[in-house]
Parts: structure tokens; sequence; C-alpha cells
């Protein structure tokens, strides 16, 4: 089990670091699935893995400047409290929410959700882009308001399933600054927002008792030279070969928690 949770973290890793996209949206179900973990200690060792990972990756965006620090400040304000709020939540409720199966209901809904939004994020911009969104000065005047109250919603989409920062953070991020963020420093921004969000509330699902350390090093050991190797290939791997593949995961991952 150690070398395939090391492998898993590895795959997922390199994903997180060369897409943004796939930490949450494939570790967590894979921990439900594969390695039979219970929900609610999915998500909690998944926010774990996700952060440490993400800190790693998020160093080689720093440093190659891909990331919008006002965006994520603005982020920040809105998913911060929700993280809090969430695992407030959690504390008196988790136990009736992963028996009742909200958890995973709610992780299938999202997966199947960043599933349709991951190759369709660039088209769905483009529209959105064509139409004025995004560009007016209305809309500019809205864009700070409209940051804070994502990245709240992100904030609780990802503590409550450790999915959101990728492929549904991503495009609303497109949506909200369809001319301001490249390919790559949407990644780099994505990536940076998620690091405090997942240490959060990591902090407070271990505090809750999910968290499973053993397994958690296991993915560590596979999952930070993936994302560094993910990472600097962000200038060398095409988009268009790993995300048609990366949704179709989804799709199917998502299905999958939901029947």
């Amino acid at each position: 089990m150690d070398w395939l949770s090391t492998l898993a973290g590895f795959l997922v890793g390199t994903i997180v670091g060369l897409t943004g996209v796939g930490g949450g949206s494939l570790m967590s179900p894979l921990l439900i699935l594969l390695f039979g973990v219970a929900p609610a200690t999915a998500v909690g060792t998944d926010l774990w893995f996700a952060a440490i990972t993400k800190m790693a990756g998020g160093a080689i965006h720093h440093r190659q400047n891909n990331a919008d620090w006002q965006i994520v400040r603005r982020l920040c304000i809105g998913s911060l409290p929700a993280v809090a709020l969430t695992l407030w939540w959690l504390a008196d409720h988790g136990q009736r929410a992963q028996s009742g199966g909200l958890i995973v209901r709610t992780l299938g809904i999202t997966l199947v959700l960043s599933a349709i939004a991951t190759p369709f994020r660039r088209r769905i911009v483009e529209r959105f882009a064509r139409s004025g969104g995004g560009q007016s000065d209305t809309a500019r005047r809205w864009q700070p308001i409209l940051t804070v109250a994502a990245g709240a919603l992100l904030g609780t989409l990802i503590t409550l399933t450790s999915v959101g920062a990728g492929a549904l953070g991503a495009t609303l991020l497109l949506m909200l600054y369809p001319l301001r963020l490249t390919a790559k420093r949407l990644v780099g921004t994505d990536i940076v927002h998620a690091i405090p969000v997942a240490l959060i509330g990591g902090i407070g699902h271990a505090v809750i008792g999910n968290i499973n350390l053993p397994l958690l090093g296991s993915l560590l050991l596979g999952s930070i030279p993936g994302v560094i190797l993910g990472a600097r290939l962000t200038d060398h791997f095409s988009e268009r070969v790993v995300t048609p593949a990366l949704a179709l995961v989804l799709l199917i991952v998502g299905t999958r928690l939901l029947i």
C-alpha cells in the first residue's frame, strides 16, 4: 500500500504542478475508492497533502512570477472566514454529514462540475469576454467584491470536500479577469491561494480527528517531487493533451461517487 500511495502522490502532484488542477479532485476520490479511507478522513488527509504539495509548487511559481498577489489577497478575504465557518459546522455535524453521505455526494457533484468546467473553461471565458464580461468599468468596479465571494465559495467547498481550487477556481478567475490572467499566472495564482486555505482547513480537520498521518507521509513522498516536476514542465507540456484526459477522469470518478 505504501508504494501505491507514493505512486498516486507522484502522479497527482505532477498534474497539480502542471495544470493547477487535480489535487483534491483526484486524491480524495482515490483515497475513498482505492484505499477505502472514510470520507471525512480522506478530506482531512488530502487537505494536508494539498497544502504541503502546493507549498512546493507555489514556491516555483512565485520564483517564476506566476502569481497575482492582489487577486490572492481578495480571494483570501472571502475564503479564510468560510474555512473557519465550515470547520465549525463540521465539528458539530461532521459525523451526521459523513454517515448521511453528504460529503461523498457533494464531492461527486463538485467533481462532475469540475469535469465540465475543465475542457470548456477557455471557451466559456472567451464567450463571456466577447459579451463584455469583466471588461466594462462597472464589471471592474465589482471585481473585488465578486472575487471575495468566489473565495468564500471555494473556501467552503475545499474544506468540505478538498475540491474546488482547481478547475472551478480557475474558471471563476478567468471569468472575473479574462484579460489580466495568462495561463501560467492563472495556475500560479490558483495554487498560491489554495495553500493557506488547505493549511487552515487541514489544521481544523486534524483537531477534529480527520487525518491519517502514515498515509499522508506516503503520499507526500511522491507528491513533492511530482509537483516540482510539473511546475517546471508548464512551459513545455501541451495543455491540449492533459486537459481532456483529466476532465474524463474527473467525470468518471465523480459519477462513480454519485451512484
